[in-house]
């Protein structure tokens, strides 16, 4: 009985060794990846060919979509304003946004305290049985119920439209 304990608990201790960090997503398919088919815009015979641009290897081609341009144009904006710096009309929002001060280096700070707490929530969760995706219980604390937020914001009296009604 010993040894069928023993062969039973070294495969899942074996198993608990794995350390996948906080996501452990695995795809269950077996058919073609999604990710890998990237859409383009159609063929177009250009105007003139002497004044198309000389092909730059790593660098988007004709028809390469550009998604944030596309995300601009489907919310009413104009690409074009996100070719040089904060364009005037942003001018006043930039500056009560900035008022109390700007890190030049805050994605690099904000990078460095969210990997000091990743390493700190997946120091015990390289021992585990089954394959569990530890992601949202690490971030369960940070993450809001929008359901309940609504609710708060309406009892003190605050306007959601885009909310949907309460219950």
């Amino acid at each position: 009985m010993r040894f069928v304990a023993v062969l039973v608990l070294i495969p899942l201790a074996l198993a608990g060794c794995a350390n996948d960090g906080l996501r452990d997503i695995r795809g269950s398919a077996t058919g073609p990846d999604e990710f890998m088919v990237r859409p383009v815009k159609p063929l177009a015979k250009p105007v003139n060919y002497t004044s198309l641009p000389a092909p730059t290897p790593g660098q988007a081609n004709l028809t390469d979509r550009d998604a944030i341009a596309e995300g601009i144009e489907a919310f009413g904006g104009r690409p074009q304003a996100t070719d040089g710096g904060i364009p005037a009309s942003d001018g006043a929002l930039v500056q009560q946004a900035s008022r109390f001060g700007v890190a030049s280096n805050i994605r690099q700070e904000l990078g460095e305290t969210d990997a000091a707490f990743r390493k700190r929530k997946a120091r015990f969760t390289q021992f585990k049985v089954v394959p569990t995706d530890r992601y949202n219980q690490a971030y369960s604390r940070q993450s809001l119920d929008a359901a309940a937020e609504a609710e708060r914001w309406r009892r003190a009296g605050a306007r959601t439209p885009s909310a949907p009604p309460s219950n």
